[in-house]
């Protein structure tokens, strides 16, 4: 079987992410093919897709979501991500099991005693009329009913968990400031979710399979558990398996892929890449090894915005008074610093609305 290295699974990561070239796909495309974007922090999807689409319209992303083609919801990992109207019908229910499970595993001792389908029922009663409600103006309409857990808890469990919800525009628009206000997803896109498959087949795990391997691969089933937050995949794998093609990483571990995704040769030269807060391409995975050095793997779940140099995390950065600041994590070769500035100009210069073109290297 051969053997992946790091280098060659990194640039394999960096082809499915769109970040070793950035594509001309339509945004409501790219939304698909990433499987959604992870988005908790309102504004940083824009960066990531920015960062991945040739002369990317902010607008744009801001039109699909007023247009309810792009929802926020509740999803893999029980974070908030940006999808598609049509995978968040079709994958919602096979989530529902893992939403429920995690949001019990912070509330368990608070929602003991608690009938998680008669309050799913008086959440949906409360939601009826039509009127978008905050978490807190949910719970507080169902907490007569279970006084003892808490307005947190039984707003944690209704809105991520038992009634498949989604955050209405203006939140996460552009440049737009706004609290979470939901809505179930049947009265936002008219429909209901999918429901699951009533012959026990697992359609839509076999599809997030083959999904997660465009947008990832090539991975190993831990990276795929690791992305989605379930635990059921391992029958869709098998399912699906003599579609695909087998590798090792230099761990030994079994790498799954799709035979025709792109792989390109290890020596393929890697552009300098600003990325967002939570960004796909580093959360995507158990081992991100791939991407991250172990020693700052915290970054990635802390919230800080990183930049790819030769195709791995190098730097930090933020941005103070419209000018861009990187922070490097290792030395920067002087090539690697000219590419750094060009490309952090450019992204000062889309955050300010060209206002600014303004980098700065700390420690330079």
């Amino acid at each position: 079987m051969t053997v992946l290295s790091s280098r060659a699974l990194n640039r394999a990561t960096l082809a499915r992410q769109l970040l070793l070239d950035r594509a001309d796909l339509p945004v409501l495309d790219a939304v698909a093919h990433l499987c959604g974007l992870q988005a908790q922090e309102p504004q940083e999807p824009f960066t990531g897709l920015w960062s991945r689409l040739r002369a990317f319209d902010p607008a744009a992303l801001s039109d699909l979501l007023t247009g309810r083609d792009v929802v926020r919801t509740h999803l893999m990992r029980r974070t908030v991500h940006l999808v598609t109207a049509a995978d968040v019908l079709a994958w919602r229910a096979r989530h529902d099991a893992m939403l429920r499970q995690r949001v019990l595993g912070v509330y368990r001792r608070e929602l003991a005693g608690v009938d998680l389908d008669e309050l799913a029922a008086a959440g949906r009663a409360v939601l009826a009329d039509g009127e978008p409600r905050s978490m807190s103006q949910l719970a507080r309409a169902v907490a007569g009913r279970w006084p003892e857990p808490g307005p947190r808890a039984l707003g944690e469990m209704l809105v991520a968990a038992l009634v498949p919800m989604a955050q209405l525009p203006p939140r996460g628009l552009w440049r737009a400031r706004a609290g979470v206000r939901n809505l179930p997803l049947s009265s936002w896109l008219g429909r209901e979710v999918d429901p699951p498959s009533a012959d026990g087949s697992d359609p839509v795990g076999q599809a997030l399979v083959r999904r997660y391997l465009a947008a990832y691969g090539p991975a190993a089933t831990a990276d795929l558990r690791a992305w989605s937050g379930l635990a059921g995949l391992p029958k869709a794998v098998a399912a699906v398996r003599e579609e695909l093609v087998a590798f090792r990483d230099e761990r030994g571990r079994e790498l799954l892929d799709l035979p025709g995704a792109p792989r390109p040769d290890p020596g393929t030269p890697a552009p300098v890449r600003f990325l967002p807060a939570f960004d796909n391409a580093i959360l995507g995975y158990d081992d991100r090894g791939r991407i991250i050095d172990g020693e700052h793997r915290g970054l990635s779940v802390a919230g800080a915005r990183t930049v790819l140099a030769d195709g791995r995390v190098s730097a930090t950065w933020t941005v103070e008074d419209d000018t861009v600041l990187v922070t490097p994590l290792r030395g920067l070769s002087p090539v690697e610093r000219a590419a750094v500035a060009e490309e952090g100009g450019a992204l000062a210069s889309f955050l300010s609305d060209g206002v600014s073109d303004r980098t700065r290297i700390l420690g330079y």
